[in-house]
């Protein structure tokens, strides 16, 4: 499996102009033509912070009013606009006003405001589902999803059967949440020692889930192997890491195992405890998993090495 970056999100910031210069346009750009107008009806232009307001407040008042001007009662317009188009304006919402600490209630509050109607809801799931959960979004935020996987699991509109695929989609969001203990797990070495993860001993442990041959786990690799900073931390022993095969295939791990420095632990999941138990998810590899000494998460199934280093160095 591998990550690639889904082109529509690098619209967000054109998006982001757009709407500005669109607001201000206001009715001069409605009366221009009647297929400029039509147009205009099938975009969705969200609210704006009113002059007055503090540069420092902006955020926040984003946060509560972007939605403001969407009608959630019309499914004459989510049935005919864009979906593209759609799915940037939530990327811009999700992604540049709200912080994974601070999204809980933002979220359930957009759910909220979304079961109107079950075209509605149904509606949102999909935006959420392509901007949070593909394993292919830059933007995919296990902390933002889970308010609305909670709400379509108390949805009123979802029976039974239409409820499992959320309810097993929440049980491995809650897993490895930033700020909680890692799950653990067996780990076996070429040699065919086991060993916990817990009993690494370090400042830092990175656990890098990986596939022999995957193009963009070699990507990650040769990251980490240029980062002057992860190596320095590798070398005084500050830092280790924990290269993890979760699949079956040991022989295609035999052939790539020397793919990876001597310096790093490079081990498989033996009894396929992590896949079998759901303990990390892995519907996209390479995933990171930063830990501090305590084995406590730092950061969850991401591929930026930049914010490793971050995060390291916000510690220190």
């Amino acid at each position: 499996m591998k990550r690639t970056i889904i082109s529509c999100f690098l619209t967000i910031v054109i998006g982001l102009c757009v709407v500005g210069c669109s607001s201000r346009q206001g009715a001069k750009s409605a009366s221009s033509s009647d297929s400029s107008t039509a147009e205009k009806a099938l975009k969705f232009i969200p609210a704006l912070p009113p002059a007055m307001i503090p540069e420092d407040q902006r955020m926040a008042y984003m946060v509560d009013h972007y939605w403001d001007k969407f009608d959630f009662s019309d499914t004459t317009f989510i049935a005919n606009v864009d979906m593209q188009h759609m799915a940037t304006a939530y990327a811009v919402y999700v992604g540049g006003y709200l912080a994974d600490s601070m999204a809980y209630e933002p979220m359930s509050r957009l759910m909220r405001k979304a079961s109107t109607s079950r075209p509605m809801f149904d509606y949102f799931m999909t935006l959420a589902d392509m901007v949070l959960h593909d394993p292919n979004s830059p933007l995919r935020s296990d902390e933002k999803y889970i308010p609305v996987l909670e709400a379509a699991i108390a949805s009123p509109f979802y029976d039974e059967y239409e409820r499992m695929p959320y309810q097993h989609d929440l049980l491995v969001a809650m897993q490895n949440r930033v700020g909680r203990t890692a799950n653990d797990f067996t780990y076996t070495l070429a040699s065919g020692h086991s060993a916990k993860m817990s009993s690494i001993k370090a400042e830092y442990l990175l656990i890098f889930m990986s596939n022999p041959g995957c193009e963009m786990c070699r990507e990650v690799r040769e990251q980490i192997m240029a980062s002057p900073m992860l190596n320095e931390l590798i070398e005084r022993g500050t830092l280790k890491i924990l290269v993890l095969y979760p699949d079956r295939d040991l022989q295609a791990w035999h052939e790539h195992y020397n793919d990876y420095p001597s310096s790093w632990i490079n081990a498989y999941d033996k009894e396929m405890t992590i896949t079998r138990e759901r303990l990390y998810d892995l519907k996209a590899i390479p995933a990171l998993y930063l830990l501090d000494s305590e084995k406590r998460v730092m950061a969850k199934d991401c591929t930026d090495v930049e914010q490793i280093e971050h995060l390291i160095m916000q510690a220190e």
